[in-house]
């Protein structure tokens, strides 16, 4: 583990999703959804950089434009081979560690990532999240995964299925017996809410999400409180 890795989160971001065409450029409550993203994600204190990696496609060049008027550094790379896209954009950040972020996390929380980083360091893990509720108790769509660029080299030379070549943590899952998988519980328990989806894969997310006043200033307890009260009423 080098002394002091640096720390990149790299954002996957398209335009040309099938369930929800050009998501990342809708605007949710005045702000598109990417500027949420990466808005949000620079209160992460524990991060040295953050930067989108778009696919390499005349449509994507839209919201590859929209990021440099933003000042947001930006890597295209191939549509459907995210994996190799994301070893382009680790290598040109120089990053020890990436923290790979999905783009329709527009509520993702600065702090969800600060703690995945220090779980990481503890040393003991390949690879970690806390972006699911899979074995933990977070919502979906606060928080990340991580791994060494080692890994992900390492994931570039192994992985041969077009699905694990799409979807870059696939590898890391289809062969769990060969790592070390690493989630954790949040502290608070007004936190621990794995039934709150948060994310936007759908225009129903899309609806769900722009017909609460949310703005990209919230805080989670904001956020949480926000829906889970939503949801108690509509239970009763």
């Amino acid at each position: 583990m080098p002394a002091h890795p640096k720390v990149v989160a790299i954002v996957q971001a398209r335009l040309g999703s099938s369930r929800l065409p050009l998501k990342s450029l809708l605007c949710l409550r005045h702000t598109p959804i990417i500027d949420w993203v990466t808005d949000r994600l620079a209160r992460a204190a524990k991060l040295d950089a953050i930067l989108v990696a778009v696919p390499d496609t005349p449509l994507d060049t839209v919201l590859a434009e929209h990021l440099h008027r933003r000042h947001i550094s930006c890597l295209a790379g191939p549509e459907n081979d995210v994996l190799e896209r994301y070893r382009l954009a680790a290598a040109a950040t120089e990053a020890d560690w990436i923290v790979r972020v999905c783009a329709d996390n527009p509520l993702i929380w600065g702090a969800a990532i600060d703690r995945l980083v220090e779980f990481f360091a503890q040393g003991i893990w390949d690879y970690a999240y806390n972006h699911i509720p899979r074995n933990n108790l977070w919502p979906d769509g606060l928080g990340a995964e991580i791994f060494s660029r080692e890994l992900l080299e390492h994931m570039a030379h192994m992985a041969t299925c077009p699905d694990q070549r799409e979807h870059c943590c696939n590898y890391i899952w289809d062969n769990q017996e060969r790592f070390r998988i690493g989630t954790f519980d949040p502290k608070e328990s007004w936190l621990r809410h794995p039934e709150l989806k948060l994310d936007v894969d759908s225009a129903e997310d899309f609806c769900r999400l722009a017909h609460k006043p949310i703005h990209p200033d919230m805080e989670a307890r904001e956020i949480v409180l926000l829906f889970t009260d939503t949801a108690e009423t509509a239970a009763r």
